[in-house]
């Protein structure tokens, strides 16, 4: 029977991370991805000895905005994104995840000087056999102007945050627009927009488990497999609350080994559903 491959993004689950992918591994799951730290060569040595998929790297976003400017500030992301990318080739990573732009409220848009910045760091990519996977998130314009602008560049992806695109994307079928081209997922739940303005928080990205929020997963499964998706399921998950919010105060309760158990079935169920089983 095909087995879909179901990765985790290591994260605040309790343990260290080099033991987060041992109990991975324990526990059923086929990999991982990371944030971009000094870390990466120890979690790729612990890859392969564990025989797990090491999925992506996930670039910085805190310098995101800065990219979009002609200054000093646009090389100093542009060189951070750039260190990232090398790194993750370093390690024989496939894919580094990035976000378009942070910020929310009004913004001045995307500019020309921007993808130029963006180019430089495609270009470095695929010098050195690397995909870039652009991420849903907020200020949606950013995202569409880097994705027309590498339109024809088979180094340029989409990595579809479920999350994001309840909240910070309002619903939008963020699929519709760029499901040809996806090549990594961020799996996640949350309840959508908490404000009655419709205005939209970084508190509501709850990354909840999947089925504890309000996606259709059903409807998610099916619509993977419209854009003919049979890639690894790349799940983004939080177990602690954020500021000010209560969501996810019954993972607080649950030991690491429980909270990533309870994780996994639910990968497994998603996957069960995508292979048209239910």
């Amino acid at each position: 029977m095909y087995k879909t491959k179901l990765c985790l993004g290591l994260g605040g689950f309790g343990p260290s991370p080099e033991e987060q992918i041992k109990l991975f591994k324990k526990i059923g799951w086929d990999g991982f991805f990371s944030g971009w730290n000094k870390d990466l060569k120890t979690y790729r040595v612990l890859a392969d000895e564990l025989e797990m998929i090491y999925q992506s790297v996930h670039a910085p976003f805190g310098n995101a905005a800065k990219m979009w400017k002609d200054d000093a500030d646009a090389e100093m992301a542009k060189n951070e994104l750039l260190a990232c990318v090398r790194d993750t080739a370093e390690v024989k990573v496939p894919i580094v995840i990035v976000h378009p732009y942070i910020g929310f409220g009004k913004n001045e848009g995307p500019t020309a000087c921007g993808i130029e910045n963006f180019k430089a760091v495609v270009d470095e990519a695929r010098s050195l056999g690397v995909k870039i996977a652009f991420e849903n998130v907020e200020g949606e314009e950013f995202l569409l102007a880097l994705m027309e602008a590498f339109k024809d560049d088979p180094t340029v992806g989409f990595c579809w945050d479920s999350g994001h695109e309840l909240c910070y994307n309002r619903g939008k079928d963020m699929l519709a627009l760029y499901g040809d081209r996806l090549i990594a997922t961020h799996l996640n739940d949350n309840l959508g927009v908490s404000r009655f303005d419709g205005e939209t928080f970084w508190t509501d990205d709850l990354h909840l488990l999947p089925f504890d929020g309000i996606h259709d997963w059903g409807c998610v499964a099916k619509r993977l497999n419209n854009c003919g998706f049979n890639d690894i399921l790349t799940f983004e998950l939080g177990k602690s609350s954020k500021p000010k919010r209560h969501d996810n105060d019954k993972y607080s309760a649950m030991s690491p080994e429980i909270y990533l158990s309870e994780a996994y079935a639910r990968a497994c169920r998603l996957a069960y559903l995508k292979n048209g089983m239910d």
